[in-house]
C-alpha cells in the first residue's frame, strides 16, 4: 500500500524543497490541495526538485475550471514531471462555486461525471485518436486550432482521481475516473457501508486512496494538542450537511444541527468542545507514534490502496517520518 500526504505549502518559492523534503522522508506521493493558494503552481516547482515522487492535486476545485484548463494544467504538470502526475478534483459545496469563483452550480455528480470526459475527450484530440467535437450538457468543446494543439502525450496521460462522499459521487467515481479520494470525516464503518459499495466493481488499475487524519505526539502535551487540532477540524467538518451521514450512522446525529448552528454564529471553540472522545477516535487514527502505523493498517486494511496522511495542520515534512517507515515496514 502506497504512503501519500496532503500537504499545505505556506511559502511558495520554497515549494521545490518542500516536496523534495517530503520525497527524502519516504513517502510515494505528495499532493497539495486548494484553499488560500493555487494548488497547481507548487506543483510545478515540486516536478523540477524530485524523481520519484507522485505529485498531484487533493483536490482542485473542478467546476471553478473548464475541462480545457484541466486538460491543460495536467498535461504540462504530466511534462514536467515525467508522468507522476495525478490530477485530483472534487467538487466543493455551491456557495463556494457560486459565490466565491462565480461559477455555476447543479447537479455535481452530472457535472463531474461530464467534466471528467470532456477532459478525456480533449486528450483524444491531442493524441489523434478522435477530432474535438464535444458536446455535453454543461461543456461544450469543439474547436482546436492546430496553433491550440500540444500533440500526443510523451508521457502519458495523468491520472484522474475524484474525491467523493455522497454515492453519487463515488459512482461517477468509478465510472469515468482512475481513482476515488476519500474525505477524511470518515469512519472503518462509513467508508465500508456508505462509500465503498457505490463503487460497484472496481475497475482494474483502479486506485482507492483513503485519508486519515492523524493525531498523535512524542509527548502528552504534543499528543494533547494534536487531538485539539482534529477535535477543531471534525467539528468544522461535522456542521457541513454533506458530511451529517457519517454522524447519523455513528450515532450522533444530533450533533450536525447544533455544529452547523454554532459555526453560523462564528463560534468555533465552542463547536470543537462538542465532539467527544469516542467520535474523535472513530474518525482520526490517535495514539502515540509507536502505535499509528499499526492503526492506519487497521483503520484502511482491506479497503485501501493507498493512504494519505492528513496533514494539513501540521506542514513539517518531517512530522510523520517514523510512521512513514513504520508503514513501510509493515508493508
Amino acid at each position: 500500500m502506497d504512503v501519500f500526504t496532503t500537504t499545505p505549502v505556506p511559502d511558495l518559492a520554497g515549494a521545490g524543497s518542500l516536496f523534495a523534503e517530503l520525497e527524502a522522508v519516504g513517502y510515494d506521493g505528495a499532493f497539495s490541495y486548494e484553499t488560500k493558494h493555487d494548488p497547481f503552481l507548487p506543483l510545478a516547482l515540486a516536478a523540477d526538485r524530485t524523481t520519484s515522487l507522485r505529485l498531484g492535486t487533493a483536490i482542485a476545485i473542478a467546476f471553478a475550471r473548464t475541462p480545457m484548463l484541466l486538460a491543460t494544467l495536467a498535461r504540462d504538470l504530466q511534462d514536467l514531471s515525467r508522468g507522476r502526475m495525478t490530477l485530483g478534483l472534487g467538487s466543493q459545496i455551491r456557495p463556494h462555486i457560486t459565490k466565491r469563483y462565480s461559477m455555476p452550480w447543479s447537479r455535481p455528480a452530472d457535472r463531474m461525471r461530464e467534466l471528467v470526459l470532456g477532459i478525456r475527450a480533449i486528450w483524444d484530440a491531442w493524441d489523434g485518436i478522435a477530432p474535438l467535437d464535444f458536446r455535453g450538457e454543461f461543456y461544450t468543446h469543439t474547436l482546436l486550432p492546430p496553433a491550440f494543439d500540444p500533440g500526443p502525450h510523451e508521457h502519458g496521460r495523468a491520472r484522474i482521481h475524484v474525491a467523493g462522499v455522497g454515492p453519487r459521487m463515488v459512482a461517477v467515481a468509478g465510472e469515468v475516473a482512475d481513482g476515488l479520494i476519500t474525505h477524511p470525516f470518515a469512519t472503518r464503518r462509513s467508508l465500508e457501508e456508505q462509500v465503498l459499495p457505490a463503487l460497484g466493481r472496481k475497475p482494474e488499475g483502479f486506485e482507492v486512496v483513503v485519508v486519515c487524519m492523524v493525531a498523535t505526539g512524542a509527548t502528552g502535551a504534543d499528543l494533547d494538542e494534536a487531538i485539539a487540532t482534529v477535535r477543531g477540524q471534525l467539528a468544522f467538518y461535522g456542521s457541513t450537511p454533506a458530511y451529517a451521514p457519517v454522524l447519523e450512522l455513528e450515532g450522533y446525529g444530533d450533533l450536525h444541527p447544533r455544529l452547523n448552528a454554532l459555526s453560523k454564529q462564528g463560534r468555533w471553540d465552542d463547536m470543537a468542545e462538542l465532539v467527544p472522545d469516542d467520535l474523535l477516535e472513530a474518525i482520526a487514527v490517535v495514539g502515540r507514534r509507536d502505535e499509528i502505523a499499526t492503526r492506519v493498517r487497521e483503520r484502511t486494511a482491506g479497503i485501501a490502496d493507498a493512504v494519505s496522511l492528513e496533514c494539513t495542520r501540521r506542514p513539517d515534512p518531517a512530522h510523520f517520518a517514523d510512521i512513514v517507515a513504520d508503514l513501510k515496514g509493515l508493508a
